[in-house]
């Protein structure tokens, strides 16, 4: 069992930036593939970004390429997402999750392991 909780969510301006942390439980973050995925309400869950176990890899949706980043530090068990030049559109709750076969793809169902969540709102 992992436990996830995600944090830096909050409220910025279109143009602005804003990071958000995922902290995961357990000793064997470093073999996982870990994805950020966002849902407003009434919609199904998005694809944003998704990291190998390394770290060596990464894997960014068309909408976030170029003003996102994902990245991880395998020594605090976190992933970070770093979000530049947010848009209005980017407003959604965000969501960190596992991939415990390693395999960071685009798909949600490839996920084993979710947080609860955090708000980003984006003010134009």
């Amino acid at each position: 069992q992992v436990q996830l909780v995600e944090s830096g969510g909050g409220l910025a301006q279109a143009g602005a930036s804003l990071r958000l942390s995922c902290a995961a439980s357990g000793r064997t973050f470093s073999s996982y593939a870990m994805g950020w995925f966002r849902q407003a309400p009434g919609k199904e869950r998005e694809f944003v970004a998704a990291i190998s176990p390394s770290g060596g890899g990464t894997y960014y949706a068309d909408s976030v390429k170029g003003r996102f980043t994902i990245f991880r530090d395998n020594a605090k068990n976190t992933v970070y997402l770093q979000m530049n030049s947010l848009k209005p559109e980017d407003k959604d709750v965000y969501y960190c999750a596992v991939d415990s076969e390693g395999y960071y793809s685009g798909s949600s169902l490839g996920y084993d392991y979710w947080g609860q969540g955090t708000q980003v709102t984006v003010s134009s």
